[in-house]
């Protein structure tokens, strides 16, 4: 079918509120490169939201779901188990770094993890409080919409939001919120808000993904973690962005040294199959009684091969070396649009995540979230595909593959060069 008869359908048959903008639809993938129904190219610096980072289809992962289907698609795991989810477990024990000996739980979404997570951080200290940041971003189910640091898109029309979600400033000094004000922040909530003795966990990413990728801090990070061990709350890392190797490390909370009791994981775990997981210390993650955590796709065989496969990619590809190559290519060419654009300001990366701000005015700071939306606007129809996000909608982020072929970015980053020109 034709992207046109493909609209007509969606416009019939797709909720307004799940529908998509794009007028494209994907028809087939390779690495960081997508052809639409009808034919035309496009350079994917999205990577479906940061879940592709070893590409579209990476053969080994293909070839290990295609292997699996020859086998066992479904059983429940809770019914009857089956290897990957157990080698799963197993190889997420030794490389995620939480104190002590980790056990894992399988699940199908980021948000599913972090409904768990905070389901597991209850029954292990008793206590029903949780604390996030301004600019957080951690699902849409109804817990986590509480969870999240930004009202618009996600809780706007759905009514209440549960209780015992509490906020605290995360530390953006470019928008001026220092470090010492964040903790500031933090401990005024518990003092005003959430007594420690009814918080279970402080929730934060350690680099914010919708909220506009910012790093916190290795000093940030600490004194979370002395903050938790104070009270006696559990410090819970949401990893669901940040993770498998799109910082240069497997995780973000790698460069911190920072060990959290647990941390929630999904996107880029499998290479575009649906799977998340949350990893803890055991006495935390076993607290839960029997059958208090699961569902029925949860850890699907399919799922389990194709992170089993991707793990593998990691070690044999050398993807966290070429992510960090990946990051310094970026940054250097934006630090060249900074120079030769008024407004490009406060370029940043960890790694492959990478970023700069839209702004009006650099003396100001003055967001610019009207060119960042005709930004990726122009850039879809040149065929690339760009991703804004951000507290104030003006930062430009990047997560195409890691795998991503040289020529592929250069012509990427070319057109955004060439859209800047046109649009300012």
């Amino acid at each position: 079918m034709s992207n046109a008869e493909l609209n007509e359908l969606k416009q019939k048959y797709v909720a307004a509120g799940a529908a998509s903008p794009a007028t494209a639809f994907a028809d087939r993938a390779e690495n960081a490169e997508i052809w639409d129904a009808d034919g035309n190219r496009f350079i994917d610096f999205a990577g479906g939201i940061g879940v592709l980072n070893v590409g579209h289809r990476h053969p080994k992962v293909v070839a290990a779901v295609k292997a699996q289907l020859d086998k066992v698609m479904h059983t429940c795991q809770t019914v009857m188990p089956y290897e990957g989810y157990v080698k799963v477990a197993e190889k997420l024990s030794h490389i995620v770094p939480v104190r002590g000996h980790a056990k894992v739980m399988l699940a199908n979404s980021g948000a599913e993890a972090l409904e768990n997570a905070v389901k597991i951080a209850r029954a292990a200290t008793g206590r029903s409080n949780v604390i996030c940041f301004d600019g957080g971003y951690h699902g849409r189910t109804f817990y986590t919409m509480a969870m999240n640091g930004k009202v618009a898109p996600y809780q706007t029309d759905f009514g209440p939001m549960p209780g015992t979600v509490f906020r605290a400033p995360y530390p953006v000094p470019y928008h001026g919120v220092s470090e010492d004000e964040a903790i500031r922040g933090l401990k005024m909530t518990l003092k005003t808000d959430a007594n420690p003795k009814d918080t279970a966990a402080i929730i934060l990413e350690p680099v914010l993904g919708e909220g506009g990728f910012y790093p916190a801090s290795k000093s940030f990070l600490e004194k979370i973690r002395e903050i938790c061990d104070e009270h006696g709350m559990l410090m819970i890392i949401d990893e669901v962005q940040s993770g498998f190797g799109r910082t240069g490390k497997m995780f973000a909370i790698e460069h911190s040294g920072v060990e959290p009791d647990m941390m929630t994981m999904a996107k880029s775990m499998a290479g575009g199959m649906p799977i998340s997981a949350v990893v803890g210390t055991d006495k935390v993650m076993d607290a839960s009684g029997p059958n208090s955590l699961g569902g029925t796709y949860t850890g699907s065989p399919t799922a389990c091969a194709a992170a089993l496969a991707v793990m593998d990619v990691f070690e044999e590809e050398n993807i966290l070396e070429k992510s960090q190559a990946l990051g310094e290519k970026l940054v250097a060419r934006f630090g060249e649009w900074q120079t030769k654009f008024d407004c490009i300001d406060n370029v940043r990366n960890m790694g492959a995540m990478a970023a700069f701000e839209l702004v009006s005015n650099k003396t100001d700071r003055t967001p610019n979230a009207e060119l960042a939306a005709a930004l990726c606007k122009k850039a879809r129809e040149e065929g690339l595909i760009l991703l804004s996000c951000g507290m104030y909608g003006n930062t430009i982020r990047f997560l195409m593959p890691v795998t991503i072929e040289d020529s592929v970015l250069n012509e990427g980053l070319d057109i955004i060069e060439s859209c800047l020109e046109s649009l300012v």
